[in-house]
């Protein structure tokens, strides 16, 4: 069970993802979360440095689609500002709207990534629905009430495979 929360890769932002590395991996889908993957989750719109790397994702041939449990209006207003299509309301962990990404994107789950922040959520989800999956350090230090929550029992589960010597990268406090 335990293995479900180990995401394949770790970094230290999307702006760290080695585009040239994925397309030799014939990756040519991101399926990305939003709030604290790409933007504060407090933060109304896009970063001109989001819209820049959402430009450069799609000129080297990558779709993106965001995949997100905030609500539409939320979700709908940073995507119009990239054109880039979306799932709101997505209730990850949940399988359903990773599966209904990569099937919009007409690509095969082996040319997809999935690209989050928190464990319980976009790993768990990412990789139940059997994708390639990143784990990405939070934008913001602050959370919403219910993902406070799951950074608690995050921790919790961090802590448990770090035991186990299933996590090869460094944490920082």
């Amino acid at each position: 069970m335990l293995k479900y929360f180990l995401p394949d890769q770790y970094l230290q932002s999307v702006y760290h993802l080695n585009l040239n590395d994925l397309r030799k991996k014939n990756i040519k889908g991101i399926i990305t979360d939003l709030d604290n993957t790409l933007i504060e989750w407090d933060r109304p719109e896009a970063t001109p440095e989001l819209l820049d790397w959402f430009r450069l994702v799609e000129q080297q041939g990558f779709q993106v689609t965001i995949v997100s449990n905030n609500k539409k209006e939320r979700v709908g207003k940073v995507c119009a500002q990239a054109n880039i299509p979306f799932i709101h309301s997505a209730r990850k962990p949940l399988r359903k709207a990773f599966i209904k990404a990569q099937k919009k994107m007409k690509l095969p789950k082996e040319q997809v990534i999935v690209i989050g922040d928190q464990v319980l959520t976009d790993i768990f989800g990412g990789n139940r629905a059997g994708f390639h999956t990143v784990l990405v350090v939070p934008v913001s230090s602050s959370d919403g009430f219910l993902t406070k929550i799951n950074r608690k029992i995050e921790r919790r589960v961090l802590k448990r495979l770090k035991e186990k010597g299933l996590i090869p990268w460094e944490e920082s406090s």
